[in-house]
């Protein structure tokens, strides 16, 4: 009989591990570990072992950061050579944040990472949160896809590719321009995800650290004045929020704002409002006009891959010149090459 497989769990916070009291569901200490244990399903013989970490205090996923992204990195990296696989337990709100942020930071990944949660906690009866996290240790330990994933509603995703698309469905997440690496169906049947051999080697990561970051959403009448003042403000990165395939208004004073602020090294980074497709300035003359004056293509990224790697890419001392090089380069799949 082979020899079960190891996993660890980290319990970040989350839906999934809440207690309802009478003031609605809030998170309690120990309570998510009491459940678990109640449940004979995730002590099957088919199941690996697993060992379960809960953090102190546990993180309502709105309050996620980069410190707390650098924390939950060298955790794993702590552990990295005692266990075969790794699960995350987060709230659901941040969650492809988290995810595109830890694949970035995570330099030499050569086991499984899967980030789940629950839109149920999973003490309630009709709860999602036991399948998905059973899913999760299954997969882990007997599919595993070696890099950053999301595993949510019997799909694994690639964690940089995610969005989250539903505020209380349990199909809460989809990766709109790449395609999901597992389904757990009646099979577990391999889609787009990439077996590798497991490498018990050391895990390098990166820094991460708080950026200066700004998020502008571009609609009809915007006034160019609140930009203005956006891009005075100390600034490092401003992530611009644009139509279609990477369109903005043909206004000078809007191309002249960019195109100052280009020049004194802020990093403008375009990206559609559309949930599916890529920013192509070369379509359209409104396009062309924001890359004449220094603005970057987000290409298919999602906003939250974006953000995670404009703080994974400021974090490491790297130049203008580099950082806008890398940010349309495929560091960890996070983005389609078209040749």
């Amino acid at each position: 009989m082979a020899e079960k497989k190891r996993i660890y769990i980290a319990y970040t916070g989350g839906t999934i591990g809440m207690k309802p009291s009478k003031n609605g569901f809030i998170p309690v200490a120990g309570y998510l570990s009491e459940t678990i244990k109640n449940m004979p399903e995730f002590y099957h013989q088919d199941m690996p072992e697993f060992e379960m970490h809960e953090y102190e205090p546990l993180i309502d996923s709105a309050d996620i950061s980069p410190q707390a992204w650098q924390v939950l990195a060298t955790d794993i990296q702590q552990k990295y050579q005692e266990f075969d696989g790794f699960i995350i337990l987060h709230g659901t709100d941040t969650m492809s944040y988290t995810a595109s942020a830890l694949s970035f930071i995570f330099e030499s990944l050569s086991k499984p990472v899967i980030i789940t949660g629950s839109q149920i906690p999973l003490s309630q009866l009709r709860s999602d949160a036991r399948a998905n996290l059973l899913n999760s240790l299954y997969i882990a330990a007997h599919h595993p896809i070696n890099e950053v994933c999301i595993f949510f509603n019997n799909q694994l995703f690639r964690g940089n590719r995610t969005t989250k698309q539903h505020a209380d469905g349990f199909s809460a997440f989809v990766s709109p321009n790449y395609p999901v690496l597992l389904e757990a169906g009646i099979e577990i049947k391999n889609v787009a995800g990439k077996k590798q051999k497991i490498i018990n080697t050391r895990l390098t990561i990166g820094s991460i650290e708080k950026q200066s970051i700004a998020i502008l959403h571009l609609f009809p009448g915007l006034d160019w004045q609140v930009l203005d003042n956006l891009l005075k403000s100390p600034l490092q990165a401003l992530v611009l929020l644009t139509y279609g395939v990477g369109n903005a208004q043909q206004d000078p004073q809007l191309l002249s704002t960019l195109k100052d602020a280009s020049d004194r090294g802020i990093l403008i980074v375009n990206c559609s409002q559309c949930l599916k497709g890529s920013v192509n300035m070369e379509g359209y003359a409104t396009g062309h006009a924001l890359s004449e004056v220094g603005v970057i293509s987000g290409l298919d990224m999602t906003t939250e891959s974006v953000i995670a790697k404009l703080h994974y890419l400021l974090s490491q001392g790297l130049s203008y010149k580099v950082v806008k090089e890398l940010l349309t380069t495929d560091l960890r799949g996070e983005l389609t090459i078209t040749v």
